[in-house]
């Protein structure tokens, strides 16, 4: 039962992240044990809980056309990297980007935008537009603000997520490298890869799977009770 509604909750993300660029699909794991029993290093045998285990899975989402040329889509295993209010360094694959006040690019959260040199910063008092190459140059007109800092990484799945389309690295065993096989689309939005209708679908069948699991802990309860009543009633 606490599995599955890890699972409920775990959908409920989807759900949610199914409407933000770049989001990325949460899945869940259970593990395989029989009977409901672990062997001990002793041989005796314990009861034991199965475990649920989430995964993130990078899939690509689909890209579409945007109206606004300040959005931008990777094609290919790359992130962005953008600065965290407190300083530290974030990567994701949402590219709804603006100029704030002080004409540095930012995401829609605020979060500074980062190139290969640091922040890209813009002249907030020329109205030239923002332009972007596709393996990254940023400029503003004619004048070249920088390369955004694209980065790819050997195993994707040791990022931690810390919101629905930005992940950090805390893994050692996480190595990051300029991304090679990544390219920049302006004018694109790249879609979640979750799908609204496949995480109803989930739920449902999480559903049913915690109300069979409670009726089974119902019927042995009930079962029990019994089997105390008509035991105590033994003379």
């Amino acid at each position: 039962m606490h599995a599955t509604a890890q699972w409920q909750d775990l959908i409920a993300e989807n759900l949610t992240s199914s409407q933000i660029s770049g989001g990325r699909k949460r899945e869940i794991s259970f593990s395989d044990i029989q009977a409901g029993m672990n062997a001990s290093a002793s041989g005796s045998a314990a009861c034991y809980i199965p475990t649920a285990t989430t995964v993130t899975n990078f899939r690509p989402g689909e890209l579409h056309v945007s109206s606004n040329p300040m959005d931008f889509a990777l094609e290919g295993p790359g992130f962005f990297t953008v600065q965290l209010p407190d300083g530290e360094t974030a990567y994701t694959r949402g590219g709804e980007f603006e100029l704030n006040s002080r004409g540095q690019l930012v995401t829609n959260e605020g979060y500074m935008v980062m190139g290969n040199a640091g922040p890209l910063q813009a002249n907030p008092n020329s109205a030239a537009p923002i332009t972007i190459s596709a393996t990254g140059e940023v400029s503003q007109g004619s004048q070249q603000m920088g390369k955004l800092k694209l980065v790819e990484f050997n195993n994707p799945g040791l990022l931690t997520m810390i919101g629905a389309q930005d992940f950090q690295s805390d893994n050692p065993a996480a190595i990051s490298m300029p991304a090679t096989s990544t390219r920049v689309r302006q004018g694109f939005l790249e879609a979640a890869n979750t799908s609204p209708t496949t995480e109803m679908s989930g739920m449902v069948t999480a559903m049913r799977m915690f109300e069979a699991n409670q009726k089974v802990m119902q019927a042995a309860s009930d079962r029990l009770s019994r089997t105390i009543t008509e035991l105590g009633g033994t003379s």
